[in-house]
């Protein structure tokens, strides 16, 4: 009987992984890459109306934070966030990014090595995960990569904040019951992400419970043409989460006005 049972239960196990592997070549096959695998470039210091010094802002992470979905540079998360730090410091910010689409975070490394040796930035933030999770990369060896790449950072005086893994349920084109499965670790891997960064006094924000209801109740708004990466509006939503998080991270409450003359222009 027990032979029985143990047999029926790994024919089960059999199947439901041959199920899941059909529906991530349907997944696959729905998203396609309509945006191919570059973003647009957003380098350059945003709000220059703000005076002379920038706050230098570094993103790494994987096609979330390069901005992969965007139609123009100003969309991309980069440059969101970059402008949302200057008009609430009233100072302008030089964003470099390094993020690479596709990256997991074992790229972060690597990522981390094209800066310079005397580059300090003043705060960087990472968004990378949602690739670990499609790519069913162990939690513990997705947050060790994260760990090494935060202690760097921090190791160098700069701030950090890191946006966890979003909500992977909020992606439509995938089936169930590979899209609960997705979800559930996506959770997972925020949840390790958010310890090992507060471990080293990094700053973390969860993108799954800041803005991944906003992903479920409006896809067609949220998503851009592949319904997989954010659009325009979806990264505005992002880096609106982000924002306060960043001067939290600088130290400062940025509670400033926004002036709404020629310096708002990016």
């Amino acid at each position: 009987m027990l032979v029985a049972a143990l047999g029926g239960a790994g024919a089960a196990v059999a199947a439901t992984r041959e199920l899941l592997r059909r529906q991530a070549r349907v997944a696959r096959r729905r998203i396609g890459k309509e945006l191919g695998e570059t973003a647009l470039v957003a380098d350059r210091v945003w709000k220059r109306g703000y005076g002379d010094e920038p706050l230098e802002l570094l993103v790494l992470g994987d096609s979330i934070a390069a901005g992969l979905g965007a139609e123009r540079p100003k969309d991309t998360l980069g440059a969101r966030v970059a402008r949302g730090v200057a008009k609430r410091l009233r100072r302008p910010v030089r964003l470099r990014c390094a993020a690479v689409v596709g990256a997991e975070t074992s790229a972060l490394a690597e990522q981390l090595g094209t800066l310079e040796e005397d580059y300090r930035p003043d705060v960087a933030l990472i968004v990378v995960g949602g690739n670990d999770v499609t790519h069913r990369v162990p939690v513990a060896t997705s947050v060790r990569h994260l760990e090494r790449a935060v202690a760097e950072l921090r190791e160098r005086g700069v701030a950090v904040v890191v946006g966890t893994c979003p909500d992977l349920g909020a992606l439509r084109p995938v089936p169930q019951p590979l899209r609960a499965l997705g979800a559930r670790m996506s959770r997972q891997l925020a949840s390790a992400q958010a310890a090992v960064a507060a471990r080293h006094g990094a700053h973390t924000v969860s993108l799954a419970r800041t803005v991944g209801p906003f992903f479920v109740t409006d896809p067609d708004e949220m998503f851009s043409l592949d319904r997989f990466h954010p659009s325009a509006l979806g990264y505005k939503r992002t880096a609106s989460a982000l924002v306060p998080a960043l001067l939290d991270a600088l130290g400062t409450s940025g509670g400033a006005p926004v002036s709404s003359g020629p310096a708002d222009r990016p």
